[in-house]
């Protein structure tokens, strides 16, 4: 058995001294070499043969994917409503419960909710003139609209039916000295803040009339105008209050706002629901401030008021804060 052995060993030997040291290779040779052995007839270490089967491996795995996510896109995009999304209100990320925004900002995001300027300063005021005028652009404008507002109608508390595929016209006539033709005011000293609800599809607001529970947190003039009113199509309206956010703030403002359209203080409720609808525009609240104090700022706190609004200052439902600061 060890004769055997030895006599393996032997050959062995014999082969490798035969066979010789391998060469000694540069790194180049060794790259080149691999791009392409014309010795053995390969490419990046593979015969033409073995590429041809990796490439139909590749082809069919490739084609088979590219099918399966065909068939997905498919069943998915079949799902898909254009008119509006599949989850709304509460079902929605958004839920069902408005927020409530204010036009114009501030281009300081540190500050967006300061409004400083001084009125005898032009440049200042023509720098939020513009900034309203922009917010504007579509309501003054219709042919901006994805229809040219042909979609849109002249509505009132007394004909707030829609045609088919309409919705109802904001008048922006309707905000009286909150014009540009007056600066909005902002020249005067007595600047006006748009106010809008945020849309939310198929929200309908919940109306307050005369026998309602009001809440404790609704300014008692308010409570008061609604009671007052007897027609009943003129109390569907989501009403909009706005008042300083502290004593200081509410002493400052008391008696100098005023709202427009002067008709109703609020979003008139012919505006509702959002139907996702071309050419709809979400219906304003110009509220202007008559004689704010100069050199000081101004808290102030909007709301909006329906029975079913939250209001939550954390998550910025049903009410909006900003600051008004006009330099003397």
């Amino acid at each position: 058995m060890s004769e055997l052995k030895n006599h393996v060993d032997k050959n062995i030997n014999d082969y490798d001294y035969m066979r010789g040291p391998p060469p000694n290779q540069t790194g180049w040779e060794k790259f080149h070499k691999f791009l392409y052995d014309s010795e053995n007839g390969t490419v990046f270490g593979k015969t033409g043969k073995q590429w041809g089967i990796t490439g139909l491996f590749y082809l069919a795995f490739l084609s088979v994917l590219a099918l399966l996510f065909s068939v997905c896109m498919a069943g998915l995009m079949a799902t898909i409503d254009e008119e509006k999304p599949r989850w709304t209100l509460h079902e929605s990320l958004i839920g069902s419960s408005p927020g409530l925004g204010f036009r114009p900002i501030s281009e300081n995001t540190k500050e967006l909710a300061l409004i400083v300027y001084k009125a005898t300063n032009v440049s200042q005021v023509e720098t939020w003139v513009k900034r309203i005028d922009d917010f504007l652009e579509n309501y003054k404008n219709r042919s901006s609209l994805p229809n040219g507002g042909e979609n849109q109608q002249i509505c009132s508390y007394e004909h707030p039916s829609l045609k088919p595929g309409h919705v109802c016209k904001v008048d922006v006539d309707q905000f009286g000295p909150c014009s540009p033709g007056n600066s909005y005011g902002f020249d005067q000293s007595a600047p006006c803040i748009f106010i809008k609800l945020n849309k939310i599809i198929d929200w309908v607001p919940e109306y307050y009339d005369a026998d309602s529970d009001f809440p404790d947190t609704m300014p008692k003039d308010l409570v008061q105008q609604i009671k007052s009113y007897n027609n009943t199509e003129k109390l569907k309206t989501v009403w909009v209050s706005c008042h300083g956010e502290n004593s200081k703030d509410e002493e400052a403002i008391k008696g100098q706002i005023k709202y427009y359209p002067e008709n109703v203080q609020g979003f008139p409720g012919y505006y509702y629901p959002y139907r996702f609808v071309p050419d709809y525009l979400s219906p304003l609240v110009a509220v202007q401030f008559l004689r704010p104090p100069r050199n000081e700022i101004i808290s102030v706190e909007c709301r909006a008021w329906a029975k079913n609004i939250k209001h939550d200052k954390k998550d910025k439902l049903g009410m909006v804060h900003f600051e008004i600061l006009i330099d003397g």
